[in-house]
């Protein structure tokens, strides 16, 4: 029996020299490398929030200007041919029209294109011309049959500026076919570029088709001026050679990371100086409006770039001394939360570890090192009772000291643990709350509020050529429908165009007396009356106009005559989603249509349709902006200061020709500067980040301490007073190999030492009832 408790002594005592996996010293080791790490970041880090003269932001924004205006290029160009192809359908599938007719029919529909043309596919032979000179010779009409034959090309005339070429065929029984042509410049469509910017549509080559903003050398005064133009244009020219490089680029790998929002390549650069200002440049390939679709316009090959002249601000926002006299603090405070733990926590227990392994080899002439606080002077005063229970000095519970009347601890490593938290949080909480708050102090570059501006102006110009569009989609519906068109053949035409163009929810025609004869889509939200509401017998006053003032979703609504029908009309009504989805912008925060009355019509994120905007200063910025100056009203911005923050707000009201004129709608846009790359605000972000850190390492560390140490610590403390106040019966099992465990098969093996010390005590007095024994055990 004794050899084989010795043999179980040595296989636990072989278990608790093995090398220990976790335990104390990896927490405070990993803090420690954190708590460094920390330092270094911060001493390093700090110092670069205010390095560049042009803010991150602004760069940003430039990237974003350039991919709105690919975004208005691609929908121009897409536009332009579903509606040349449209047009040639709705031809087709009528009467043979003459030639003349079919030009003039389109040129007074849609004014985009800048010359038409109709020839004869067989013979060559110009059959109509309206506007500038179409290219014609520049089409190899023995080619359209092949594949991809009618695809839109670009052709560059004579005098360097492009043409793209739209082609479809003109088909009728018994009559040769004809190829309708549409030529329109590379124009950029409503964009808004305000002062000093100029903007580019290049090839894949990096040689620039159109540009607008930088003037001709002929059309300036000074000498310094044809100066700048000549530096502007060369300066242009270097960006787009680099832009057309880059837009070959895959779009995961051109992107920074989190400037998403936009599904082609895009970007920002850097040009030379020039007087204290700097030239910089967005740029954006042509993409589809959904990911892996090509378009018309994406298959072109072009590239948008935008170019500015911003002026640099030589001086830095923050000084590297804060970083230093950060990191020069959290290295202090977390020396002496790591000291705290090394010297309260890790070696009084490392020590115990120590003893506990003494005891356990019969060594009994020294006393227990007994640790001054915590969990660890428990288990000590217990060490010290057991050995002298193994001496024999006392054998009952009360022997040594008893645990009544000399117990120490009364501070448990909980609390060690909970003063080194609150020392690292004295670190972390200013970082993460107090320094370096920016809403009193940021400075917001002009261009980000021109640029707000701008886009903003930019974003209502699309909404109202959207508009403008649909209105002229119904004009060239209710032209193809005759006196003779059948109910069934108008249901044909509203099919096609309702599926050829996604921003109409209804069409449907409706008589003078109110009666809908022919319908697609979902049901009409115009009611049904006996006569037309207006005197003109119209259906409504205006050619655009919202059917409702209350509700979830307003009704908006468009109309075009029939001719020859007696007050019969054609009616769209808009998607909201449609207007909604030319909305969603990337960098232009949250954007608004409201009408004349300041009321929500649409936006890119959660609204109430009719409701007021959300701020009385927005209401007042719309208001002014609204005002006429001049002919017409402009485009505003402006950056408030309040209790909430620095916001940068933009309006632009519907300000051009065409049907949605009268609407007299506007769009808002507004975001939290805290939001944008500026220095200051990057300064603060460092900051709070900094904080958090200090946070997230002090809680990770000091939890797993808690949970890997201090939990079995405090249970071990418990066992191994019951052990020393006599509990012999409780076997002691370890939960981790590591200290506390190791602890643990030391107090087994002392409790196995002390019951057999009690045997050989008891078989040495009573020998002669040691043999009776197993008689009374029955």
């Amino acid at each position: 029996m004794a050899a084989s408790s010795a043999k179980r002594r040595h296989k636990v005592r072989r278990r608790a020299d093995m090398s220990l996996l976790g335990g104390i010293r990896p927490p405070i080791a990993v803090l420690s490398a954190l708590l460094l790490s920390l330092a270094g970041i911060t001493a390093l880090g700090f110092g670069r929030a205010g390095e560049e003269s042009v803010p991150k932001a602004v760069m940003t924004s430039q990237q974003h200007f350039a991919e709105d205006g690919a975004v208005a290029m691609r929908a121009s160009i897409d536009e332009s041919a579903a509606d040349l192809a449209r047009t040639a359908g709705l031809f087709n599938a009528g009467d043979p029209a003459q030639p003349d007719a079919v030009v003039d029919k389109i040129g007074s529909v849609y004014q985009k294109w800048v010359g038409t043309a109709v020839v004869e596919i067989s013979s060559g032979k110009m059959l109509a011309a309206r506007g500038e000179n179409v290219p014609v010779a520049a089409i190899d009409t023995a080619k359209l049959s092949e594949k991809d034959g009618l695809s839109p090309r670009m052709v560059r005339l004579a005098n360097g500026e492009t043409r793209l070429l739209s082609l479809q065929l003109l088909s009728w029984k018994g009559q040769p076919q004809q190829l309708l042509i549409a030529s329109s410049s590379l124009r950029f469509p409503g964009i808004s570029l305000g002062k000093f910017r100029s903007i580019a549509v290049i090839d894949s080559t990096g040689r620039i088709l159109s540009s607008d903003g930088i003037p001709e050398s002929e059309q300036v005064l000074t000498e310094d001026q044809r100066t700048g133009v000549e530096r502007s244009k060369k300066q242009l020219s270097a960006f787009a050679k680099v832009a057309a490089k880059r837009a070959k680029e895959h779009p995961l790998k051109a992107n920074d990371p989190g400037e998403g929002g936009y599904l082609g390549v895009s970007g920002s650069l850097r040009g030379d100086t020039s007087q204290g200002d700097r030239a910089i440049a967005g740029y954006a390939a042509l993409t589809g409006p959904e990911p892996g679709k090509g378009t018309v316009a994406t298959s072109l090959g072009l590239t948008v770039v935008a170019m500015v002249d911003v002026a640099e601000d030589p001086t830095r926002v923050t000084d590297p001394l804060f970083g230093l006299l950060a990191a020069g603090a959290l290295l202090l405070i977390g020396a002496l939360a790591v000291g705290v733990l090394l010297g309260t926590v890790q070696r009084p227990l490392l020590r115990l570890f120590l003893e506990s392994r003494r005891l356990t080899r019969d060594d009994l002439t020294r006393p227990v090192s007994v640790p001054r606080f915590g969990e660890a002077a428990r288990i000590g005063q217990a060490l010290e009772r057991l050995r002298r229970q193994l001496l024999g000095e006392r054998t009952d519970a009360e022997g040594a000291g008893g645990p009544k009347s000399g117990r120490r601890g009364r501070i448990g490593a909980r609390a060690l643990l909970a003063v080194s938290g609150v020392l690292l949080l004295v670190w972390s909480a200013p970082m993460l709350l107090l320094l370096n708050r920016a809403d009193a102090t940021a400075v917001v570059p002009e261009q980000i509020t021109n640029d707000q501006r701008e886009r903003t102006d930019t974003l209502s110009d699309r909404v109202r050529r959207s508009l403008n569009e649909g209105h002229a989609d119904l004009v060239s519906v209710a032209g193809l429908l005759g006196e003779r068109t059948s109910p069934e053949d108008m249901t044909k035409v509203l099919d096609r165009t309702r599926s050829d163009h996604s921003r109409y929810r209804s069409l449907y025609v409706r008589t003078g007396d109110g009666k809908i004869v022919a319908q697609s889509g979902e049901s009409p939200r115009l009611p049904e009356d006996k006569k037309s509401e207006n005197k003109d017998g119209h259906p409504f006053a205006d050619p655009i106009t919202v059917l409702n003032d209350s509700g979830t979703e307003p009704v908006i609504a468009s109309y075009a005559e029939l001719p020859g029908r007696d007050g019969s009309t054609v009616i769209g009504e808009f998607r909201i989603d449609f207007i909604n989805s030319l909305l969603k912008r990337p960098g232009l925060g949250e954007i608004r249509v409201v009408d004349a009355e300041r009321r929500v019509l649409g936006g890119n994120t959660g609204y109430l349709a009719f409701e007021k905007l959300p701020s009385a200063r927005l209401t007042e910025l719309a208001a002014g902006t609204s005002q006429k100056t001049g002919i017409s009203a402009r485009a505003g911005g402006i950056v408030y200061r309040d209790g909430g923050g620095v916001q940068v707000a933009g309006a632009a009201p519907f300000v051009g020709g065409g049907a949605a004129k009268s609407l007299n709608w506007m769009v808002v846009s507004w975001q939290p500067a805290a939001g944008l790359a500026i220095p200051e605000y990057s300064l603060q972000n460092r900051t709070v980040l900094a904080g958090l850190l200090g946070i997230t390492a002090a809680a990770a560390c000091l939890g797993w301490l808690h949970i890997i140490v201090v939990r079995p610590l405090r249970e071990v403390a418990k066992q191994a007073e019951a052990l020393a106040d006599g509990d012999r019966r409780t076997v002691l099992y370890p939960r981790h190999h590591d200290e506390v465990g190791a602890i643990s098969r030391s107090l087994e093996l002392l409790r196995q030492q002390v019951l057999e010390q009690r045997k050989r005590d008891g078989a040495g007095a009573t020998a002669p009832a040691a043999v009776r024994a197993p008689a009374g055990r029955n």
